[in-house]
């Protein structure tokens, strides 16, 4: 939701009714209307506005989310509060998501990192895991700020650089933080897509995901599958894809899912086995919603 609150004390001070908006930039009277509506403006509206105003056009405006989940998420994120649903989605999903992909972090050192910033520990743990887990809280907050934003290549590869940078994967030759691949690579014994092929077949799965009249858990669910299945980055994809996959149900006002480490044999069966059976994937990211919906009873969360 478009709230122009901003724009409505910039007329005050200038003394400018938004009659006068209609006479002097020639805009309908149903075009203003949408002001005292909060719906959203075109660009070019927003433009003339903030041109006739002697302003910035990112000043006349403020975006509220329609979806309860997200306006819950953004406002415990600008508050710092701790112990509510932002704080255990950082936890939950970084160690979940690290630990599907092999970190050594337990979700207690998990839980350390993000409240202390620091790690207590009597074993060797690989310098990349921590740096990851450190950066996955970053990435959330990255998928948060720009949940209600079309998805594009540019979010995706942010995504991966937040996640990547610095890392020691990043460090040879052949990956770069996001940037697609450099070399050929497969996913649980299958050939992904070739390395020449990858920016077409990503522009590609965007425009027909896209194109869709509206969108269900199922098209994001299918979207992930492809996603994996093109593999455009060395290394992270699968992080990359599960944050894209939150990132899309808070976008379309759809319950979130989390897939669960001790889940990933169904999670990984069902994405192998995608072609022969939807029901397998869609029934475990499902149960994964179930799982967000225990702990947003928990917190006793309204969705």
């Amino acid at each position: 939701m478009y709230i122009y609150d901003e724009l409505k004390q910039i007329l005050l001070e200038k003394g400018i009714q938004k009659t006068d908006l209609v006479k002097d930039l020639g805009l309908s009277s149903r075009t203003v209307a949408k002001i005292a509506k909060n719906e959203k403006l075109s660009d070019r509206t927003l433009d003339r506005i903030a041109t006739y105003l002697d302003t910035d056009v990112h000043s006349l405006y403020h975006i509220e989310a329609d979806n309860l989940i997200l306006r819950r998420l953004r406002t415990e994120k600008e508050t710092g509060s701790s112990g509510g649903l932002y704080h255990e989605l950082q936890v939950r999903m970084a160690y979940n998501s690290n630990h599907i992909e092999g970190s050594m972090l337990t979700e207690e050192q998990t839980r350390m990192i993000y409240e202390t910033r620091s790690l207590l520990t009597d074993i060797a743990i690989p310098t990349d895991d921590i740096l990851e887990t450190i950066h996955h809280f970053s990435a959330l907050n990255y998928v948060i700020d720009r949940a209600e934003e079309p998805l594009t290549e540019d979010i995706i590869k942010n995504i991966h650089f937040i996640l990547k940078r610095d890392t020691t994967a990043v460090q040879k030759l052949f990956q770069n933080a996001g940037e697609y691949k450099r070399e050929e690579n497969t996913v649980g014994g299958r050939e992904t897509t070739p390395v020449k092929d990858v920016n077409r077949e990503m522009k590609n799965l965007l425009k027909s995901y896209h194109s869709l009249q509206t969108t269900t858990l199922e098209d994001i669910i299918s979207f992930h599958v492809l996603f994996e299945r093109i593999h455009p980055f060395d290394d992270g994809n699968g992080r990359v894809g599960r944050l894209v996959a939150l990132k899309e149900c808070l976008h379309h006002n759809i319950i979130p899912f989390l897939i669960e480490d001790q889940k990933k044999a169904y999670y990984y069966r069902g994405l192998s086995k995608w072609n022969e059976n939807h029901g397998w994937l869609i029934d475990t990211c499902k149960d994964g919603q179930d799982t967000f919906i225990e702990l947003l009873d928990m917190l006793k969360i309204p969705y």
